[in-house]
């Protein structure tokens, strides 16, 4: 038998299923069309992993995150620059702004792909103990066995000569901020680096011409980009172009 009620009921069902369908498209309508991206790069020797936790911190504030992986052994600075930047700029959202945070090498393979291509909405770098003048720990060590086979050819480009590589891409002409460590877990090595440094290059070296921004931090090098501290400097030189200080 007709029920009498029906009718109401389904008009009830049709308001409800309606409801998702609105919210969805206020999202649509008012959220951003994207978010700002982040392609990290990692340093000599070592892998996306070293920097998955600045990844899931930067992932936490709601960047899009690139976390590159690429042989930095396997190939000279000017081939992974290209290698490595491409297909991270291609995963990020189109139109979004795109910034960069480096270790080491990372910071070197950044200058050397910013100087021969232009990159559309270029937000901040942050470079973490970028060797931007070289590192004495090369011009030292590489003529010793086995350090071309542990380093490769990009390790060879950065040492501290006028004809390096880091000491040929000239000045910066973006947004950039550096982080130096002073601390070392190394005495050897930094026995053979003049001045205060973090184990592999001095806080000196890691000053470029143009930067906007520098700050020394107590730790090393080789952790550096896991430290806590450092992933709250990162994360506020990306919102504001500065780092934080202590008043």
């Amino acid at each position: 038998m007709y029920d009498a009620e029906s009718p109401v009921n389904t008009t009830q069902m049709r308001s409800k299923a309606k409801k998702p369908l609105l919210t969805l498209l206020l999202l649509v309508f008012y959220m951003p069309s994207h978010a700002d991206s982040v392609i990290l790069l990692h340093g000599l020797a070592r892998s996306d992993k070293s920097m998955q936790k600045l990844a899931q911190a930067l992932s936490d504030e709601g960047y899009c995150v690139q976390n590159v992986s690429y042989a930095s052994t396997r190939n000279n600075v000017e081939t992974l620059a290209i290698e490595a930047i491409d297909p991270a700029l291609q995963a990020c959202p189109a139109g979004s702004k795109i910034n960069f945070v480096t270790h080491s090498l990372g910071g070197i393979l950044v200058r050397q792909y910013l100087r021969d291509h232009k990159i559309e909405n270029l937000g901040r770098v942050v470079m973490l103990g970028p060797p931007n003048k070289g590192s004495e720990i090369i011009d030292k060590l590489s003529d010793f066995p086995g350090f071309y086979f542990i380093h490769g050819d990009a390790g060879l480009q950065l040492g501290t000569g006028e004809t390096s590589v880091p000491n040929q891409l000239g000045r910066a002409d973006f947004d950039l901020g550096i982080i130096a460590g002073t601390r070392s877990v190394n005495l050897i090595l930094s026995s053979l680096i003049p001045g205060v440094d973090d184990g592999k290059v001095s806080v000196e070296n890691t000053r470029l011409e143009g930067m906007n921004d520098h700050l020394e931090m107590e730790v090393t090098h080789p952790f550096m980009m896991r430290n806590n501290r450092v992933i709250e400097q990162v994360i506020h030189y990306l919102k504001t172009g500065n780092f934080k200080r202590d008043d």
